[in-house]
């Protein structure tokens, strides 16, 4: 995925390719809702072991919607790990501020 990119930027169009099925993006954002309050439960109460439960619950969700609903390779091993995670965050806040339609609409 997304072979020779060098930019966020770029990468950002295939990223959103593989996360056109709305359940996909779902499991991704039920994800990464559980991770944030795990992270936000081990700052409130200094306990660590939420961390790596934010760490199975943001991946848990999201990697196999991508093999069930996708059909694809979940772009984290695809060799941008990094890009992936800003990826999801990306997505994630454009779709809490109701501007994620238009950028699928550009795949179009």
């Amino acid at each position: 995925m997304a072979d020779g990119v060098t930019s966020f930027a770029e990468f950002w169009p295939h990223y959103l390719a593989a996360h056109r099925d709305p359940r996909t993006r779902a499991m991704h954002y039920l994800g990464l809702t559980i991770a944030i309050a795990c992270v936000a439960l081990a700052v409130a109460r200094g306990e660590w072991w939420w961390l790596p439960a934010a760490f199975a619950a943001g991946y848990g969700f999201a990697i196999p919607s991508h093999y069930l609903f996708e059909g694809n390779r979940p772009a984290t091993f695809g060799g941008h790990p990094f890009w992936s995670a800003c990826g999801d965050f990306k997505m994630y806040a454009l779709w809490l501020s109701g501007r994620l339609a238009p950028e699928l609409a550009r795949l179009a």
